[in-house]
């Protein structure tokens, strides 16, 4: 791995480079061994490992990260220390990234920090809530528990969002299928039509006008018509990039009717449920209401989240700061307080989480119970109405032939 590195000599000299080492942690005893001091150490842009270059923004799969976390909490209850747990399991792992990182994690707590640190120093790798959890373990001297319980909050979590993406899936492919017949009748079978009509020479009906205008339209510029498509995607992109609208849109969704409020809910329950496990480890009331916030895809709600957070370190009621925001649902500002004026804020989390995620699979079922038969009542509309349009002439064939 490469390192970009600014070291101080004895002499009060500043150095900048590049180096390339096994871990950080082996670089920075090296460079202590010379004598220098380590100022800022930042990995490279790309970890290269063994033949393989792979970019900084690669992503550990889910299910193996938490079967490590499983077997770890295990070796931990076992009574292994957790060095030793760490060789053991560094070894077994086969996904390139990941088994760099858990050498580096090794590494480092064998040098002596500890093991929050060391997952925290792989940035956007592992989630704040993570960090947070092992940090809170570490302090408390039950790491064990704190990973088992991480472990469960995750698999609380991608349940609930792989139902929402299941209950999905079925409407987003008879929207893509009914698509995709509407484009090929459009584009392939209208041309024929029209070729065979304007053999008579007559005037045809209205619709069919319209309709193989349309055709004729969209495949004379269809390179051209893709083009723009192209164009306005990449200019939505730009757009979405620059400060503050990425917030601005996830303000306008939680608007749109039917989407806004479960996206409200499901933004809400993650929210309450890392707040809770948070908690439940040991952090702070404030470190654990920004963590939660970070954790929230919804950047307007998270950004709410903050602001509450920092009311709170002021010394305000998290109930009244939530309140304050106007973003966050009655029900849940509700509970909250009720967990704070008798001192089971983590309970009542946890409570309104799995309210809210039930609130979700319900909203949903209701939601796919309406939208499947009027986008089959809609599509078989149009498809009817554009064959109907095709055919109508020949409906009419003694006129066109006369």
């Amino acid at each position: 791995m490469e390192f970009r590195c600014r070291l101080g000599t004895p002499g009060g000299e500043i150095i900048e480079g590049v180096y390339a080492a096994e871990s950080e942690a082996r670089l920075r005893r090296e460079f202590e061994e010379r004598g220098l001091y380590v100022l800022a150490v930042q990995r490279a842009g790309r970890m290269a490992l063994g033949s393989l270059a792979l970019p900084t923004r690669a992503r550990i799969k889910t299910r193996e990260f938490l079967v490590f976390n499983q077997e770890l909490a295990t070796l931990l209850k076992a009574g292994m220390p957790l060095v030793q747990s760490l060789e053991i399991l560094r070894r077994r792992v086969t996904h390139p990234l990941f088994k760099a990182v858990l050498d580096d994690v090794h590494e480092r707590v064998r040098g002596g920090s500890s093991l929050s640190e060391a997952f925290e120093a792989h940035g956007a790798l592992f989630p704040g809530v993570y960090t947070a959890s092992l940090m809170a373990g570490e302090k408390s001297g039950n790491l064990e528990q704190v990973i088992r319980r991480y472990v469960a909050y995750v698999k609380v979590v991608a349940t609930v969002r792989r139902k929402t993406l299941s209950a999905l899936i079925y409407p987003a492919v008879l929207l893509a299928l009914s698509l995709i017949v509407v484009a090929i009748i459009v584009l392939r079978v209208v041309p024929e039509f029209g070729s065979f009509y304007d053999q008579f020479g007559q005037e045809l009906p209205m619709s069919t006008r319209a309709i193989v205008a349309v055709s004729k339209f969209a495949g004379t510029y269809f390179l051209v018509l893709l083009l723009v498509l192209l164009a306005v995607g990449a200019a939505v992109w730009l757009w979405l990039t620059q400060p503050g609208q990425r917030e601005r849109v996830d303000r306008w969704l939680l608007a749109v009717p039917a989407i806004g409020p479960v996206a409200r809910k499901f933004a809400t329950s993650q929210a309450a449920r890392t707040l809770a496990t948070l908690l439940g480890g040991g952090i702070p009331l404030v470190n654990a209401i920004e963590v939660s916030a970070r954790s929230i895809k919804n950047r307007y709600l998270s950004r709410e989240l903050q602001s509450a957070a920092q009311q709170v370190r002021e010394g305000r009621a998290l109930s009244l700061a939530l309140e304050g925001s106007g973003a966050f649902p009655d029900v849940a500002i509700k509970m909250v307080e009720v967990g704070e004026s008798t001192g089971a804020l983590q309970e009542m989390l946890n409570s309104l989480a799995d309210f809210y995620d039930e609130e979700i699979e319900t909203n949903l079922g209701r939601f796919i119970t309406l939208v499947e038969p009027i986008l089959l009542v809609v599509m078989g509309l149009v498809i009817a109405g554009l064959l109907l349009s095709l055919y109508m002439p020949l409906f009419n064939m003694s006129g066109l032939t006369q």
